[in-house]
């Protein structure tokens, strides 16, 4: 399948970021390159990290007409300083990351993020480290809920988690799974605008690839890896990453210039 992803906020985050020609900016969620794209149109260089080696291979091809202004690197945005400083970079001009799982990751089934296509249980972002399925063999019953409710929000993460633990076979497929949360929840308490299993869903995909651990490390290390005067524009989706990103912001008000 082709790695194929519409760019959210694409001109918007160019227009915030706004770099003068030759500046370097990391874009530590490359996927198919459409943010670098349109700042590497504005006259910037763009360093892209990715976990994702589908994803490298897709935006290199894309954005190979800028020549040496582009580079790509398989590492995880929270490894952005151990990438700079192996080039030999003290701070970057601008910083971008898209938070959450990209379309081209969940179209496709064997990546396992969907529920909506049968595929093995896997959600991880990159080819490295456990895959959902081990994770949700490994938890015990108390761990799994402490983490649905933590990651999910999941009002019903108790009865998921003990029905998932009581099957007779830890589920194999994502259909499965969604199936076994489904029936978990009280047929009068589904969300009307989701499906029963999509806080489920997210809080495996983000224990996966330890989604809140990377922003944590990477907002910490955000005065670091900017130069006097950069900036950076955070996209998030949902709740969890929202409150961090607004409360680090909010500790940088008087620090940064």
């Amino acid at each position: 399948m082709e790695f194929r992803h519409a760019t959210v906020l694409r001109q918007e985050v160019a227009r915030l970021l706004s770099p003068e020609e030759g500046a370097l900016v990391l874009d530590g969620t490359l996927g198919a390159g459409g943010h670098a794209e349109a700042l590497l149109e504005r006259g910037a260089a763009v360093l892209g990290l990715d976990r994702d080696p589908r994803a490298l291979v897709a935006a290199r091809a894309r954005l190979e007409r800028f020549g040496d202004r582009f580079a790509a690197v398989q590492a995880s945005f929270s490894q952005a300083r151990r990438v700079l400083d192996e080039r030999g970079i003290e701070a970057v001009d601008g910083l971008v990351l898209d938070l959450g799982v990209s379309s081209p990751q969940v179209d496709e089934a064997s990546r396992g993020f969907s529920f909506s296509k049968p595929g093995p249980l896997d959600m991880r972002m990159g080819d490295q480290g456990e895959t959902a399925g081990e994770l949700l063999e490994r938890l015990d019953e108390a761990e799994l809920e402490r983490l649905l409710r933590e990651y999910g929000e999941e009002p019903f993460a108790r009865r998921i988690a003990r029905a998932l633990k009581a099957a007779p076979s830890a589920p194999q497929t994502t259909r499965e799974l969604a199936d076994l949360v489904a029936r978990a929840i009280p047929r009068k308490a589904w969300p009307k605008s989701i499906h029963p299993a999509t806080r489920t869903f997210q809080a495996l995909r983000i224990a996966v690839n330890r989604e809140l651990d990377e922003l944590d490390a990477v907002l910490a290390s955000l005065p670091a890896l900017l130069k006097r005067g950069g900036r950076a524009a955070i996209i998030s989706f949902h709740s969890l990453e929202d409150r961090r990103v607004k409360q680090a912001f909010r500790d940088l008000e008087g620090h940064c210039t």
